[in-house]
């Protein structure tokens, strides 16, 4: 494990919270995907259900994007500014299956400020860790999504298999048929 689970966890939420917004279509294009979001990353926040919420959630992540965009001084920077916005005080806490882990914003905290600032703090690891370089942009050249290596190897380079086999697939034709000329 590169990390703890709970600073993983957030790292690949971040990610996929950012992967949201993609070319084709707002993955989050209205509240019941904004809760299927939250629902599938096991959250426990406070929700509101509403427009606003949904709103704001999507305003965050052109912000996180840009964590996977600056070096450590920027990244650093960001960090801390999305902390200081979201006052954070971290806490031990534990519920569900988790053990023991930190949460830095109370518990009836809006959920963008609370999504921002567990980002925030698990970037907080991979700054202090000096892990930059686990944060990638898909390999495949029609995709911009992000994602977190989280290898033993560091040899992760696309966001998804589907991205992954597209690339192989497409190597594997033009090779044949450049050999087959």
């Amino acid at each position: 494990m590169v990390f703890t689970h709970d600073t993983e966890v957030a790292l690949a939420a971040a990610a996929a919270l950012v992967n949201t917004d993609q070319e084709h279509g707002d993955e989050l294009a209205d509240v019941a995907a904004l809760d299927r979001f939250v629902e599938r990353w096991g959250w426990t926040c406070t929700r509101r259900h509403d427009r606003r919420e949904l709103d704001q959630v999507r305003a965050l992540r052109p912000r996180l994007r840009r964590l996977w965009e600056l070096d450590e001084d920027g990244v650093a920077e960001a960090v801390n500014q999305l902390l200081r916005e979201g006052r954070a005080l971290p806490q031990l806490v534990t519920h569900g299956e988790w053990g023991y882990h930190l949460h830095a914003t109370p518990p009836d905290a809006p959920l963008a400020e609370w999504i921002a600032v567990e980002a925030a703090m698990a970037f907080v690891d991979v700054v202090r860790q000096g892990e930059l370089d686990r944060l990638h942009v898909c390999g495949a050249g029609d995709c911009a999504d992000v994602l977190v290596d989280l290898s033993k190897n560091r040899s992760r380079r696309y966001c998804s298999t589907s991205c992954a086999n597209r690339v192989n697939v497409a190597a594997f034709r033009a090779r044949r048929s450049g050999g087959g000329a």
